[in-house]
């Protein structure tokens, strides 16, 4: 991995960097601002591989990312899965009473929610958790302060006013590995994510579903998102267990295709293990 290049969004010392950096050690990070930027850096060819979040365990999912996915022609290759812990950060002299607001990703703002209403805090929505780290030790404001990691603290020079705030202990971040091609099968457990449709009639979603215990396949995630060409007309999300090759989930995508409207893999990947 040692020098391959890899796209985040976000500035240096964002929860995705983080991530990518504790998988893919010795890898060059390259950040930009917006996930498209992402998506269009791996397909150009400019990083080998994409880092982007899918779900959090306490916000839920980053549907920009799912929608991406299903207009792109990349793969996911892998998945990471990162314990996200937030800081409240501001300028060296501020105290904790001295906040009014606070600025960070939407996302973090959703994970520490009841921190920030017991704190009284309002919060600004920002592009990035470093960034807004970033801005705020370039351009320090009265009253505010930023959501960010403790890594973000350390790069920018800013003191950390409390640790662990968000709402749950059990906050984790999933994030897509995204490529150009394919993840050969290796060793180890694997995931395959997938989208699909199904016919507008009774039972529709049901039959689709079916193939899936017939097959004996275990499901790991199931959501559903609007489609953008047909007005409330949905989406599928699915994550199950297994590879494409393997015999039960080779016989559920080929019964989901009978059934199913519109199909699509976006990739078979080895599913994360304690860090690899």
């Amino acid at each position: 991995m040692k020098g391959m290049r890899i796209a985040f969004q976000g500035t240096e010392g964002a929860y995705s960097e983080e991530a990518l950096l504790r998988n893919f050690p010795g890898s060059t990070p390259i950040g930009f601002p917006t996930f498209h930027q992402v998506f269009e850096a791996v397909e150009a060819g400019e990083a080998q591989l994409g880092v982007v979040p899918v779900e959090n365990t306490t916000a839920g999912s980053i549907n920009q990312t799912y929608d991406l996915l299903l207009e792109s022609d990349l793969h996911v290759v892998g998945e990471i899965i990162h314990r996200v812990e937030h800081c409240l950060l501001a300028p060296e002299g501020t105290e904790l009473k001295d906040l009014k607001a606070v600025k960070s990703h939407p996302q973090a703002l959703a994970q520490c929610d009841g921190f920030l209403a017991r704190m009284r805090l309002t919060p600004i929505p920002v592009f990035d958790t470093a960034g807004a780290a970033r801005s705020l030790s370039e351009n320090p404001e009265p009253g505010v302060g930023a959501i960010a990691s403790r890594r973000a603290a350390e790069l920018y020079g800013l003191k950390v006013l409390a640790e662990n705030i968000e709402d749950y202990p059990h906050n984790y971040t999933r994030f897509f590995v995204i490529g150009r091609e394919e993840a050969p099968k290796g060793e180890g457990p694997h995931k395959t994510s997938i989208v699909f449709a199904v016919r507008h009639r009774p039972g529709g979603l049901l039959e689709a579903l079916t193939v899936f215990a017939e097959a004996g396949v275990n499901l790991t995630k199931l959501e559903s998102r609007p489609r953008r060409d047909k007005p409330f007309s949905y989406l599928f999300y699915l994550d199950l267990e297994g590879h494409l090759e393997d015999p039960g989930p080779a016989q559920a995508l080929l019964g989901l295709l009978r059934r199913a409207a519109f199909l699509k893999v976006l990739g078979s990947y080895p599913a994360y293990r304690n860090g690899t």
